[in-house]
């Protein structure tokens, strides 16, 4: 098999992570943030007395004999930089990830992006030059026009993802995705189901092609319609992004998302 490492995050969350730094330029983008080995990167569930019902199991396919082993969660990361590298051939693009713990943080991403929010501290990718471009006044702000075209390079990528080879990739390697679940705090969950919520919760984001109000009642920029602002923080990002990019993005992830509920059988 090809390797095809970390386009879960370039397809999942790459305009949605890239989005998110994008609206956070109101303020000095953070350093790379230590992440504790000890401290959970998501927030724990409450106990629960049985395991939940598995609702897309992903089916393992035999090992290929001469196939070597998939590395310990603790000791992936070396082998996640060099399929990125092997990918995408530009070394360059790996400044764009965090070096540390990249399964565990593009775990702990995928689960908060249906959440309130998706802590900077918990991307695996790095902040984006530049500042997020709004236009109006301040009783008339709205996103800029021009800030939708600082996207495009992002979702360039995401389009050219082969998204049977992604999904081949993330069922092989599914067994780290899984581990690096548990150890955020769910013993008994399982991450297929939690990736399938968040790819959903995505297409669900609402195609606005309005000029988008804002308000800055603080630091941070927010929408200034209230249901907007309510919704999770992976639509959120979406919105951000734009109606065109945002659909490229939706295409992409209702391929994937077709092909990996093909490999469990269900819906």
């Amino acid at each position: 098999m090809k390797k095809i490492s970390g386009w879960l995050v370039l397809v999942v969350i790459l305009g949605a992570g890239a989005a998110y730094y994008y609206w956070q330029q109101s303020r000095p983008p953070p350093t790379s943030p230590p992440v504790s080995v000890e401290a959970p990167l998501s927030p724990a569930p409450a106990p629960v007395s049985a395991a939940p019902a598995i609702r897309h199991p992903v089916e393992m396919a035999p090992a290929a004999p001469a196939a070597p082993p998939l590395p310990t969660l603790a000791q992936s990361d070396a082998a996640m930089h060099g399929e990125l590298a092997a990918l995408l051939g530009e070394r360059s693009l790996l400044a764009l990830f965090y070096p540390d713990r990249i399964i565990t943080r593009i775990v702990a991403t995928i689960d908060n992006l249906p959440r309130p929010r998706a802590p900077v501290s918990m991307m695996p990718v790095r902040p984006v030059p530049g500042a997020f471009i709004t236009a109006g006044s301040a009783d008339s702000l709205v996103i800029g026009p021009d800030n939708w075209a600082r996207y495009a390079p992002y979702v360039a990528i995401a389009q050219a993802v082969d998204a049977k080879k992604l999904v081949d990739f993330y069922v092989h390697f599914y067994p780290l995705f899984q581990q690096a679940y548990e150890g955020l705090g769910y013993p008994k969950g399982y991450f297929n189901d939690r990736l399938i919520e968040a790819i959903d919760d995505l297409l669900a984001a609402p195609d606005i092609s309005d000029p988008i109000k804002l308000v800055q009642p603080k630091v941070l920029y927010q929408f200034a319609d209230p249901k907007l602002e309510a919704r999770s923080a992976g639509q959120k990002i979406m919105i951000r992004m734009g109606a065109d990019n945002a659909a490229k993005i939706k295409a992409k992830l209702s391929e994937i998302r077709a092909l990996i509920v093909a490999r469990t059988g269900k819906r």
